[in-house]
């Protein structure tokens, strides 16, 4: 007679798992980068002070130059066999102490993004109720009140955050392509023009500026990968999203701006989007009015609310899986890589991140930071800046793996090693535009963005120096417990 007798790898790490498609991860990427809330606030950072009418090629350059970072990215998936984005092809590529480098900046950026939205929704929600006379509360409560929502989506399973995140990101995008349709068939105010691609316009003024606001519009399209383990056909399913994400995102903000131009003309453009930054106007809201009218615009106000939720919901998902995958590996506590046994969430992970924005938040608070120029402009500076590294670490870290491994490249040449060159020259660039505009971004003075400026570069410092990590983490692969028939001895 024999008997049943499960097996289990002592070392077995622990996996999420789910059935994410193409679209899921897509509506999680681009509901990350907060179209509404980009289009409310960056386009007219844009376009106010950078070059005018010629902002759809700020959009358009910063599409071009990570659609070429994607093409490395994809072509480097499927040896990457693990859900860490960034930090697991930058191990592959470049080795242990660089990954643990881009694992605390991405943590860090993330982080800051995160509470940086929770600055802007708490200032938004109170601005929105004061508008229909309700009281004037204190800004932290009412980002106390959404941060305790996101705790509960991010502690369930991932596809009830999807549900939620496709909704509002169908809403918030359906409204503005009714507005873009409106102003494109009234033909403005105007007429329609290909002004904004004419060089002496998108030259004039700083197209850099243009550029950086641009960039920090496409913050978490990478996140693709981080879903891995939770997408249905991970090989096929992320180099699809992150292409997808990428267009989607870019063309969306390309074509807007320019549909702006359109309404607003483009001799106009810019003093109407300086006056929003004045705070003498609101160009979202105010084109919203004049195409849908009133109640238009009170649909676009609560849209731009939840597009802020969506956000900050994303990076509250993406970070918990950071966490979850470095815990995996021995760098932060085992406990962060528990799984809930029903929601098969990162549950413990994604507590511990709850409880580090509400410490964040509260210093913000405590020290009466103005919720908007103060703890959204200063982190979106910090979190804009360490995209650019990760970014960068990236790419190199494709270039050298594929340089190591020519029977992995191929004949793919172009993929494996001139794109993800170009992206690095691009990327470079970039982050040189980032820093010589970065008082711009932040708001404050040259000390305080000096100070945090250099906060990524710091943070990349002590990972790479002092995280440490399993040696042997990388190598296990996971199985589930494994039933054999085992004969009793006699």
């Amino acid at each position: 007679m024999s008997q049943k007798i499960t097996l289990h790898t002592p070392s077995e790490k622990k996996r999420l798992n789910g059935q994410l498609g193409t679209v899921g991860i897509v509506f999680m990427v681009v509901a990350a980068a907060a179209p509404l809330t980009v289009i409310g606030g960056n386009m007219p950072l844009a376009m106010g002070i950078g070059n005018g009418a010629g902002a759809p090629v700020g959009f358009i350059i910063a599409s071009l130059v990570l659609l070429i970072f994607s093409v490395g990215f994809v072509q480097m998936t499927p040896y990457v066999d693990e859900a860490g984005a960034f930090f697991s092809y930058v191990r592959k590529g470049l080795g242990r102490r660089p990954s643990m480098g881009v694992a605390a900046v991405a943590l860090v950026a993330y982080t800051a993004i995160q509470v940086g939205i929770y600055g802007y929704i708490g200032w938004a929600i109170d601005d929105t109720i004061r508008f229909y006379g309700g009281p004037s509360l204190p800004w932290p409560l009412y980002s106390l009140l959404v941060l305790i929502i996101v705790a509960f989506l991010g502690y369930r399973h991932i596809d009830l955050s999807a549900k939620v995140l496709g909704v509002a990101l169908a809403l918030e995008i359906s409204i503005v392509v009714i507005i873009n349709l409106i102003v494109v068939f009234t033909a403005g105010t105007e007429g329609l023009t290909a002004e904004p691609f004419n060089p002496a316009v998108f030259t004039e003024g700083s197209l850099g500026i243009a550029v950086l606001f641009s960039l920090t519009g496409f913050i978490g399209f990478e996140a693709t990968a981080i879903f891995r383990d939770e997408a249905r056909n991970p090989e096929k399913t992320i180099p699809r999203a992150t292409y997808a994400a990428v267009l989607v995102i870019g063309l969306f903000y390309a074509i807007t701006s320019w549909v702006f131009v359109v309404q607003h003309g483009a001799d106009n453009v810019q003093a109407t989007a300086q006056e929003t930054l004045d705070g003498n106007a609101n160009m979202l809201l105010d084109t919203a009015a004049v195409t849908l009218g009133s109640m238009g615009r009170d649909i676009m106000n609560v849209l731009l609310l939840t597009s802020l939720f969506a956000c900050v919901l994303s990076f509250h998902n993406v970070i918990a899986r950071y966490q979850f995958m470095l815990a995996s590996r021995g760098t932060l506590p085992r406990m962060l890589n528990d799984v809930h046994p029903r929601h098969l969430s990162p549950h413990k992970s994604s507590l511990v991140q709850t409880i580090t924005a509400i410490a964040i938040l509260a210093i913000f608070a405590i020290f009466g930071v103005d919720p908007l120029v103060g703890v959204f402009g200063s982190m979106a500076g910090v979190a804009t800046v360490g995209m650019m590294i990760l970014l960068l670490s990236t790419s190199v870290a494709v270039i050298t793996f594929f340089a190591k491994n020519p029977i992995l490249r191929g004949r793919k040449f172009f993929r494996s090693l001139v794109a993800p060159t170009l992206a690095s020259a691009g990327i470079v660039i970039s982050l040189w535009l980032v820093l010589s505009n970065f008082m711009l971004v932040t708001g404050g003075s040259f000390a305080i963005s000096l100070f945090l400026g250099l906060i990524p570069f710091v943070a990349f410092g002590i990972g790479a120096v002092f995280f440490k990590e399993d040696e042997h983490a990388h190598e296990v692969v996971p199985q589930p417990p494994v039933e054999e028939e085992v004969e009793p001895s006699v």
